[in-house]
């Protein structure tokens, strides 16, 4: 097996090739032969899938600095070297199914990367620096021990699918509503109580898959003509504890988002002031707040809760599209089967609207 495998990387060295396949080849260590001399500086392409592996060499860019696509699938990789992030024109880069506990910070430095797979692995958090990922176009984090992502990802303006499937997520954050470019997000059975309220809409984003969450009760209406799973959904009658905010529909207690603050009713007609001036100044400074240095004198007297809610509201009115930051009025619709939609079977999640006053509660109905 050992003359096999030195054989095939020799012929790989003498022909320059760009492709190199060491699948199910029962490594135990990185091949020497690989980063001898001046390692294969032509190859482009390395699988590495069904092997032993347990860690990864620290000169692996110097030694293969063309590298554009990783393969370690199916390893027992526990530590991410953080000379990964010196594979400069790395593109794509597959971990999934080893033993990873954690993510060096190095891996922002992989400016060219499009494709992230990290599934089945032992991770408890993602570091910030991915949001440095300006290219990324697909993260898949499912099977891991997540309970939060980061709120940085929203700075990877090129992701278009992002799946975190079976982990132990609470919430989605609601930045990640910005990501206009996202067209497919998978948050199946995790342990989330209630969705963002903009989630949906941005037109790109077609496909939402919130399966076996059975605290998530509400679906923002925003998603009423999108592919959507929700098959398991709401099926239990305890909400977790907390102090969340929530309405009622019937025996059925739906929480709200934890950013919401206030609940409104049709029946008030002045917005609270501390909302109406929020509103104000968003509409005076939103042009350029899309320069992420960028804070209006007026706003550093805000108190931090307000602060933090100012570049990224708690949504946008579902009928006039007005940013709401403190308040929200709620407008429950059942869940119903319509022709765009993909909904698995009927359960006891609804369709909440997220209106910005009462007239807009009154008036908004999802057909409209």
């Amino acid at each position: 097996m050992a003359s096999e495998l030195q054989e095939t990387i020799s012929n790989a060295k003498q022909e320059r090739h760009k492709n190199l396949f060491l699948n199910y080849r029962n490594l135990n260590i990185f091949p020497v032969e690989l980063l001898k001399d001046e390692g294969l500086q032509f190859l482009e392409r390395l699988y590495m899938k069904r092997n032993s592996l347990t860690t990864l060499p620290e000169n692996l860019a110097q030694k293969l600095p063309n590298l554009i696509e990783l393969y370690l699938h199916s390893n027992n990789i526990v530590i991410m070297p953080e000379a990964i992030g010196n594979l400069a024109k790395l593109q794509s880069l597959d971990l999934s199914d080893n033993a990873l506990q954690v993510i060096c910070p190095e891996i922002g430095r992989l400016r060219s990367l499009r494709h992230l797979r990290l599934a089945n692995n032992q991770l408890k958090f993602l570091p910030p620096e991915i949001g440095d990922l300006k290219e990324l176009e697909t993260l898949d984090v499912s099977v891991n021990l997540l309970s939060t992502l980061p709120e940085r990802l929203h700075h990877c303006l090129s992701l278009q699918c992002l799946t975190a499937d079976r982990n132990s997520l609470r919430s989605v954050p609601r930045q990640l509503c910005q990501l206009h470019n996202l067209n497919e997000l998978s948050m199946a059975a995790n342990c989330l109580t209630s969705l963002p309220l903009d989630l949906g809409r941005s037109r790109e984003l077609q496909f939402v898959f919130v399966d076996n969450n059975v605290h998530l009760k509400g679906l923002p209406s925003y998603l009423y003509n999108k592919v959507i799973g929700c098959s398991g959904c709401g099926l239990s009658v305890q909400v977790p504890d907390g102090k969340l905010l929530s309405i009622s529909l019937g025996d059925v207690n739906i929480p709200l988002p934890e950013e919401v603050k206030a609940i409104g009713s049709e029946a008030e007609s002045v917005v609270p002031l501390e909302e109406l001036a929020m509103r104000v100044l968003y509409g005076t400074y939103s042009p350029f707040l899309k320069n992420s240095d960028f804070l209006p004198p007026l706003s550093l007297s805000l108190p931090r809760s307000l602060l933090e809610l100012f570049r990224c509201p708690l949504g946008h009115c579902h009928r006039c599209s007005q940013p709401m930051f403190t308040i929200v009025y709620p407008k429950l619709f059942p869940l119903r089967e319509t022709p765009l939609a993909g909904v698995h079977r009927r359960t006891t999640v609804s369709f909440v609207a997220y209106c910005c006053s009462s007239q807009c509660v009154r008036t908004f109905d999802l057909q409209s």
